[in-house]
């Protein structure tokens, strides 16, 4: 039986490597050994990025909205509170759209919100 030669795969193994890397500073572009360690660490780090992103976001709608509800005189949670107990279930991702795009609404909200807790 003839003997299997590897070099097609080995080759086709390292040039996608060397594509992952490409714009790497140094020997990290070039080197398939340097290149290899560099891609893998770069997916840990956009594994990692995926799911700060949703954190990083949830924390940016925090913010705006808790802007919008010190600017009619409330904070957060009593806001927060105010629209469960008065069944508006809105996400924090509108919440914080309706904050910077139209104050009158969220204006509205937060009274009826307050409404809510007296």
């Amino acid at each position: 039986m003839a003997r299997v030669k590897g070099a097609l795969a080995t080759r086709k193994r390292r040039k996608k490597v060397l594509k992952l890397a490409k714009g790497y500073w140094g020997a990290k572009s070039k080197h398939f050994k340097m290149a290899k360690e560099a891609v893998m660490k770069s997916g840990n780090y956009a594994y990692i990025g995926r799911k700060q992103r949703k954190r990083d976001f949830r924390r940016l709608w925090i913010t705006r909205i808790s802007a919008g509800c010190k600017a009619n005189g409330t904070n957060y949670s009593t806001f927060m509170n105010g629209l469960k107990k008065a069944d508006i279930t809105l996400n924090r991702k509108m919440l914080s759209e309706i904050a910077i795009a139209d104050p009158e609404a969220f204006t509205a909200l937060v009274e009826k919100a307050k409404a809510a807790l007296n």
